[in-house]
């Protein structure tokens, strides 16, 4: 079964970094548009960032820009997401997926806290 699986969220004080991971358990991710997304209770799923086959573009939400760096390892099949001054806005559940998303990729998601 294809699939995706996060790690790496925690629990961290606003200026803080963390850096997620996204382990694919199969090779044809790399054949694919890679994202990451978030999710509050309050608000729909959003994409976070974005980055392409081979990794040579890489797109982000406004709010993010500056702060946070997608990245990919295709020979070992995992995303990551460097998240540097972090904000308490950036609480959520950070979910990997390809770009546009599948409903049968999605995966348990990381948690991420931003907290004092």
């Amino acid at each position: 079964q294809v699939q995706l699986v996060e790690s790496g969220g925690g629990l961290v004080q606003p200026g803080g970094s963390l850096r997620l991971s996204c382990a694919a358990s199969d090779t044809i991710f790399r054949y694919y548009y890679m994202a990451w997304y978030r999710q509050t209770p309050e608000n729909q799923r959003e994409l976070v960032a974005r980055i392409s086959t081979g990794g040579g573009g890489t797109n982000y939400t406004d709010s993010v820009k500056g702060r946070f760096t997608i990245s990919r390892d295709d020979a070992r099949n995992t995303v990551h997401l460097q998240m540097n001054s972090l904000k308490p806005d950036d609480t959520a559940l950070y979910y990997c997926n390809i770009w546009p998303p599948r409903m049968s990729y999605w995966g348990k998601g990381t948690l991420v806290t931003v907290s004092s």
